[in-house]
């Protein structure tokens, strides 16, 4: 830590390794502040509790249970927790929502047998291709869903509005980041994208590829779905939606595999699994006491250095999942997301990394948590 307080520390040194930044890089934050505070002979001005979920990256499956277990223990007037990434602009930033997750497998049947392409080629339908064309019907070239009803409960106020284009996003760098000229259409900008329901693609099978292809007309094509939900639109609602949308598409849907009663009746035959265990989305309120004690806590602490932007970020939701819902929702507890990591940590990736000037200003945030009274 001294070492990160001299004048010639260079802060975009980088520790490159999983888990660098989601979620060690916090936990060791989160200690180091609590070391100084013992150091120095400082109580804090909460009283703190600490859960640590080794399970969030499989959508934390026994944490419920574990909640369940220990509402007396767990107890509380709020609940922080330290995930996500801190704003590109590196201001400190507070987060009051995230979106849920709901995973889909939708498969579209063919033959009851794989079929030689020479024999069966312009005779028996190609599930691969009805399943492309399934998919394209689901989205335009805007990348917008195309499915009725599928953002109808995002309702954004002027205030939810105001608070979105306040983040200032540098939306150029963003598509530099990314590597492409333009953005899917859903929204005008970035935050308010955030706030919808999303249809990802995140794979798809027909038969062999590569050194395994073989003339075929495959039996089936599958593609995975992961859909990120809301609070107003949860995974079986949106699931109801899609499954609607394939029947009108002239698909009739199944529950498995068709029998052959079924396949001597319907031309299109698909299937739609769900998932089990969804992570369910979660949102609070921006206009609340723990809004207004973390902005407290982030400004004076990010003041007090006064070589730092103070102004935190307020984020109404954000993109990626955590188990929220599942510690706040049975607990009854006001919520708070503020995470101290840097915005291009790469998390989950082989090059997950944890910017080390990001090391010394996530204790700051810390000691601002711990230090201001609820």
């Amino acid at each position: 830590m001294a070492e990160m307080l001299k004048p010639d520390f260079d802060p975009e040194l980088r520790v490159f390794a999983r888990a660098a930044s989601d979620d060690k890089g916090p936990i060791g934050m989160f200690l180091a502040a609590a070391d100084l505070m013992a150091k120095y002979g400082l109580k804090p001005a909460v009283k703190v509790k600490v859960i640590i979920d080794s399970e969030e990256e499989i959508n934390s499956p026994g944490i419920s249970a574990v909640v369940a277990a220990n509402k007396a223990l767990l107890a509380a007037d709020g609940l922080v927790i330290h995930d996500s990434a801190t704003h590109p602009s590196g201001r400190p930033t507070a987060i009051f929502g995230n979106r849920g997750l709901t995973a889909l497998t939708l498969t579209v049947y063919g033959p009851r047998a794989p079929l030689h392409s020479g024999h069966f080629g312009n005779y028996a339908p190609n599930p691969a291709l009805l399943l492309a064309r399934l998919l394209t019907s689901m989205k335009d070239e805007n990348g917008k869903v195309l499915i009725p009803g599928y953002y109808d409960t995002t309702k954004l106020s002027e205030d939810d509005l105001k608070v979105l284009r306040s983040a200032g996003d540098d939306e150029a760098a963003l598509l530099k980041r990314i590597g492409q000229v333009d953005h899917d259409k859903v929204a005008p900008s970035y935050q308010e994208a955030l706030q919808y329901p999303s249809l990802n693609i995140r794979g798809m099978a027909a038969a062999s590829v590569g050194d395994k292809v073989a003339n075929i007309i495959p039996r089936d094509a599958t593609a995975e779905l992961d859909l990120r939900t809301t609070t107003e639109a949860n995974g079986e609602y949106l699931a109801g939606l899609i499954a609607k949308h394939v029947k009108a598409q002239g698909f009739q849907v199944l529950s498995g595999p068709p029998t052959e009663e079924e396949r001597a009746k319907y031309p299109k035959l698909a299937s739609i699994k769900l998932a089990p265990a969804p992570a369910e989305a979660a949102r609070q309120p921006l206009d609340s006491p723990i809004r207004r004690w973390t902005e407290k806590a982030l400004e004076q602490s990010f003041a007090a250095a006064g070589n730092l932007p103070s102004k935190p970020v307020l984020i109404r939701a954000m993109d990626a999942t955590v188990p929220t819902y599942e510690i706040s929702h049975p607990l009854g507890l006001p919520f708070v997301l503020v995470p101290t990591v840097n915005a291009d940590n790469n998390q989950h990736t082989y090059d997950e990394n944890l910017r080390l000037g990001n090391y010394p200003t996530g204790i700051r945030t810390m000691l601002g948590l711990l230090s201001t009274p609820y």
